[in-house]
């Protein structure tokens, strides 16, 4: 499939082979946007080693509700599925994710809760007002590059401190070998675990991972007095201080607001263009489309304390990677995420305290990976400069709002002066 175009002529009939992967002759018609079965199921899983790490490291460090997180997730999910018809992925807010984990002191359920509702309000703003295309120009390639750097070093730092971290477990635990250096040993067996399998398809690595993981835990005694019970976790509508709402403008969603704008918005609807040139619905797959569905599912999500959410090109690439074409793939893992927060949400909690706090490192660092290369993609130095001082603030001071504007101010002044570096 060339360019990931829906149709392609095959030489010995004559007949397009549709998107969903028919037999040639055997073209659906009209185009249904969804295809269920064990291909579309893989691709549905194949953005899991974005979702995971940041979710699980939330629900864990943050304290946030199980059944909360994952309904969210699959509701969202279920919505976008429905309406593109096409694997568009439903991520964690990495700047929100990065930030909170780092300053889980600060960042507590009803800051991150507060992020959630004005994230979800500024995007209806400016999906309603069409002020996401001008936006898009304030937020150029190195700005959105350098807040990617710093929030993948942000995971590296913070993954690296959880394995060479002598507690096995977030949860307390001491587990059954305590001082042992058992965190660190499985920590790196588990890092060349997902080495091996970062292109395997039958067997996604964050999956293989925190199944690993959860094995261990359980051996090696981190279930301690807790029991498994099924059913949901406490669902609870949250308040908001002015202080709290403060914090997550500040400290959460000016950073985030240019990862936005340049991935989850006008980043996801240049990769749909690219991947699925056929698409019968183009109208729908558009930055002020993708905002609008953004700003509709995190103003209930926020209220209830679920994680902000979003779209984005790696996770729409990931997807289609392994697999997923239509529709199909959003919907099927929407239902397995809404299964799980609403039958197997205390159970899904108890699991996930299991996890060592090694497993959890080696997910975030390789979720920092995922987003530094991406720096490569710029081509001038006085690119790599505006990058590099942004991440290089980031790192030296805890509100990346302050490595943001910097960096906004820094990048104009080269264009309008044309300095060369």
């Amino acid at each position: 499939m060339k360019n990931g175009s829906a149709v392609k002529a095959d030489k010995a009939t004559e007949k397009e082979i549709p998107l969903d992967g028919a037999p040639p002759g055997k073209r659906q018609a009209p185009w249904s946007g969804f295809r269920f079965d064990r291909v579309e199921l893989a691709g549905s899983l194949g953005d899991l080693g974005t979702l995971l790490p940041i979710v699980v490291a939330m629900i864990l460090i943050n304290k946030l509700s199980p059944s909360t997180v994952f309904l969210c997730f699959g509701l969202y999910y279920l919505l976008t599925g429905f309406y593109f018809r096409l694997p568009i992925p439903v991520q964690p807010l990495k700047a929100v994710g990065a930030i909170a984990i780092a300053f889980p002191d600060r960042i507590t359920e009803p800051v991150i809760g507060a992020a959630g509702v004005i994230f979800g309000a500024l995007l209806l703003l400016f999906s309603l007002t069409g002020l996401v295309d001008k936006l898009a120009k304030l937020f150029t390639q190195q700005v959105v590059r350098g807040i990617q750097l710093a929030l993948g070093l942000v995971f590296l730092r913070k993954g690296i401190e959880l394995i060479v971290g002598k507690n096995l477990f977030l949860s307390g635990v001491m587990g059954t070998y305590p001082d042992s250096g058992i965190n660190l040993i499985l920590g790196v067996a588990v890092f060349v675990l997902v080495l091996l399998l970062l292109d395997n398809k039958k067997l996604p690595a964050a999956i293989a991972a925190v199944a690993l993981g959860v094995t261990a835990g359980f051996l090696l005694g981190g279930l301690g007095n807790q029991r498994l019970a099924l059913g949901p976790t406490k669902i609870t509508v949250l308040s908001f201080s002015l202080h709290d709402l403060w914090i997550a403008f500040i400290m959460l969603i000016l950073p985030q607001i240019p990862l936005t704008i340049g991935n989850a918005c006008v980043g996801t609807a240049d990769t749909c263009s690219s991947l699925f040139p056929d698409n019968p619905q183009p109208s729908k797959t558009t930055a002020g489309k993708f905002a609008l569905t953004m700003g509709i599912a995190n103003l209930p999500t926020g209220l209830i304390g679920g994680v902000p959410m979003c779209h984005g090109t790696g996770g729409l690439a990931a997807h289609y990677r392994f697999g997923a074409r239509t529709g199909g793939a959003p919907v099927m893992i929407g239902a397995i995420l809404v299964v799980l927060a609403l039958v197997f949400g205390e159970a899904g909690l108890t699991f996930l305290t299991l996890l060592p706090n090694s497993v959890l490192g080696v997910l975030l660092i390789f979720a920092g990976l995922e987003l530094c290369p991406l720096i490569r993609s710029l081509k001038t130095n006085e690119e790599y400069f505006v990058a590099l001082l942004i991440s290089g603030i980031s790192l030296a001071v805890p509100n990346m709002a302050w490595a943001f504007g910097i960096g906004i101010g820094v990048d104009l002044l080269i264009q309008k002066a044309k300095i060369k570096i």
